[in-house]
């Protein structure tokens, strides 16, 4: 899906079959020092630490703005191998395919009857505190003829982010 911008465009909400060919790799024998660490603990993304049990298996979630909605295990053996999902698109959306904590693609963004993508409240204040925080850790460094441009341009992404966060219709 990586062209035209990896969007695709639905007239109205519905599902949408989702495919992919994916691989994983796993020893045969699991390594127990990084298999059972809690998820703040390092190596942070590591498909041993997805491994089911002692299986090479491992599971793939396909995630809608950010929550899983489906699940598959698929066998980590080195393969490629295809798999299928029908996931069901209620309003414009990002879409993409895991194995938690290993990896993650890109997205791919749903848009339904050409309306904008506003995955959630939650995300857009998760925005909008970034913008500050940002600010307030990169102020310092700004050099005197640049202040007031950058004032602006900060202001615009709060502008931004709190129209967005006008628009969302989910928490």
């Amino acid at each position: 899906m990586g062209q035209n911008g990896s969007e695709l465009k639905l007239l109205q909400p519905g599902a949408v079959h989702v495919t992919a060919r994916v691989a994983a790799r796993l020893n045969e024998k699991p390594n127990p020092q990084i298999q059972n660490r809690r998820y703040n603990q390092k190596p942070y993304w590591d498909i041993e630490r997805a491994r089911i049990g002692d299986t090479r298996e491992v599971p793939l979630e396909v995630i809608v703005n950010g929550y899983p909605v489906a699940k598959q295990n698929i066998a980590a053996d080195g393969r490629q191998q295809a798999v299928a999902f029908d996931v069901k698109i209620d309003r414009s959306s990002w879409i993409a395919l895991r194995i938690l904590p290993s990896s993650h693609t890109n997205p791919v963004f749903l848009l339904v009857g050409d309306r904008p993508i506003r995955a959630s409240k939650r995300s857009a204040q998760w925005c909008l505190k970034g913008v500050d925080q940002c600010w307030s850790k990169k102020q310092k460094f700004i050099k005197a003829d640049e202040m007031e441009q950058a004032k602006q341009d900060y202001e615009h992404a709060r502008q931004t982010y709190q129209h967005i966060l006008g628009e969302c219709e989910v928490d």
